[in-house]
């Protein structure tokens, strides 16, 4: 089992599914105290809740970002091989993806969240800025029930956003099929 830390400790067990979630730098949602959720797993959706109305950039709603984005989520499965791609969505302002690594999860962050910031940054003429958070967010999924849970929260996150009707409305994640214009809406969509 991988084991390493930064400010919050990561765990990657052999052949186990990852769940992954980082965000745009400057989007930090609203605190929640830990009392008021009952388990790790409640707090982790009320701070992803949170990031639905959170201030801060929104710069995946480019649709140029949002597309280079998705490519270079689907190319870590299908080019590098890196990854099975389980489940994946791209927001206005973070991503969540569910993986089975082929290589350590650092080297797979690294490279999607380096590599997307530098080509972000340039469409933003803004060469050099800070572009996703530093730190991510994963959780290793234990069992099937698990898996899939993780994977219908992953498509359902832009239904419960208040972006999309139904996850297949959504194109910006494997339920939704292929990233291409329009981008995710920066704004909540009445229905």
């Amino acid at each position: 089992m991988l084991e390493y830390r930064r400010r919050l400790p990561h765990f990657q067990p052999d052949h186990a599914r990852i769940f992954l979630t980082w965000r745009l730098f400057g989007t930090l949602a609203a605190r929640h105290e830990q009392g008021d959720c009952p388990t790790p797993g409640h707090a982790f959706a009320a701070a992803d809740r949170a990031l639905h109305t959170c201030p801060g950039p929104r710069w995946l709603s480019d649709p140029s970002i949002a597309v280079l984005v998705a490519e270079s989520i689907r190319s870590g499965a299908s080019q590098r091989h890196w990854y099975e791609l389980d489940a994946w969505v791209v927001m206005p302002n973070h991503v969540h993806l569910l993986i089975l690594p082929r290589v350590p999860v650092p080297t797979i962050t690294r490279w999607l969240k380096s590599w997307t910031a530098r080509q972000a940054n340039e469409m933003l003429g803004q060469a050099g800025r800070p572009f996703w958070q530093d730190e991510s967010y994963n959780h290793w999924a234990r069992d099937r029930p698990e898996r899939e849970r993780i994977a219908r929260y992953i498509e359902q996150n832009p239904v419960s956003a208040g972006l999309a009707a139904s996850p297949e409305e959504w194109a910006w994640s494997s339920a939704g099929g292929q990233a291409a214009p329009p981008a995710p809406p920066s704004e909540q969509q009445p229905r």
